[in-house]
């Protein structure tokens, strides 16, 4: 199965696209991704398709150095749900090796390795997509990120001894030596960065000691094994495409890599259909979509995937039992009798 990462890698590709001159939608279509999909940052998208748009967008816009100059606009947050357990860790050691641990909760692409020989700590970064796409832009967004992480913790004037990258320099090296200063090695044996393994001790200047446990619980009843079945990966993709009008095994399958032939051989070990996932997915978004007033119901249409508002009637009405506007007036009822309950209480 090919790699996904979270929706979160591209967080600020949208704005930096448009500042560069270039049409982030039109090269996001092009490469399958949904545009408006971006604001949901925990939904996983396609690792490959994420480099193919990172190599469109750099040659669109002439800039070698667009990964990097991505990886300027991450925050800490980017990292998702993590973000709240490492900001809490005691020092610099355990935040890194958590971050390093778990990576597979906000990237598959990303293997990375924290190492430590006579006083000096390494970090590799390497990308494993599952195919041959172009991996050196994504490879300066991955090490600019852990670059902006190194530097919360150890503050904005932090350098490391030497931030290297297996590729050759650029033409215009300057981005490069603006986020990591003269300290930037091209043509290097890994791709990472080294630096004194004492910046390690340093204590986390953002940790609380009294929130340290409620963060590790919070953790704990969140994190998931590397182990990710096709059914979850199955059911994540489908999310992503809906919207798109795009929703189909061939799309799946497509993302994961396999044919889709695989893709049914998995889902039928689970007891389950590619149309019994796509069915279910869709019931599921509907409860969540329609009683928002603020959704016309052509739009719910159009993000469950329907081609046409008739289309999606017909199936709410055989999945419900009722139109959807009747249905989300019941709901709007009972929200209003719920609430003058607690007030009269």
């Amino acid at each position: 199965m090919k790699p996904l990462v979270r929706n979160a890698a591209l967080s600020g590709y949208v704005e930096l696209s448009q500042s560069l001159g270039i049409d982030p939608r039109v090269l996001m279509k092009r490469v399958g991704l949904d545009p408006a999909g971006l604001a949901i940052q925990d939904r996983w998208i396609s690792g490959s398709a994420v480099l193919q748009l990172l190599e469109l967008s750099a040659s669109a816009a002439r800039r070698e150095d667009f990964g990097l100059m991505l990886a300027e606009r991450r925050r800490f947050s980017n990292l998702g749900p993590i973000s709240l357990v490492i900001r809490e860790e005691p020092d610099v050691r355990s935040a890194l090796e958590l971050l390093v641990r778990h990576e597979h909760m906000y990237n598959e692409l990303l293997h990375s390795r924290l190492s430590e020989v006579n006083g000096l700590a390494t970090l590799k970064v390497s990308l494993e997509a599952g195919d041959a796409s172009a991996t050196r832009l994504a490879v300066e967004l991955a090490v600019g990120a852990f670059h902006q992480v190194l530097r919360t913790f150890l503050g904005a004037r932090w350098q490391a001894l030497s931030v290297c990258l297996t590729h050759s320099a650029p033409k215009d090296p300057g981005t490069h030596q603006r986020v990591f200063g003269p300290v930037v090695a091209f043509d290097s044996e890994f791709d990472g960065i080294v630096f004194y393994a004492s910046d390690l001790n340093a204590p986390n200047p953002m940790s609380d000691p009294m929130l340290r446990t409620y963060a590790r619980q919070f953790f704990d009843a969140i994190a998931t094994s590397r182990d990710t079945t096709v059914l979850d990966r199955v059911r994540d993709l489908i999310e992503v495409l809906l919207p798109t009008g795009r929703c189909s095994i061939e799309q799946v399958a497509g993302s994961l890599g396999v044919d889709r032939r695989t893709v049914h051989r998995h889902l039928a070990a689970s007891g389950e259909t590619f149309s019994s996932v796509l069915n279910t997915t869709r019931t599921h978004l509907a409860e969540q979509l329609v009683p928002n007033p603020r959704r016309s119901l052509t739009e719910i249409s159009g993000l469950l995937g329907f081609s046409a508002p008739s289309a999606f009637s017909r199936w709410f009405r055989e999945q419900f039992g009722c139109s959807a506007r009747e249905w989300r007036a019941r709901r709007a009822e009972g929200a209003d009798v719920a609430d003058a309950r607690l007030g009269r209480s």
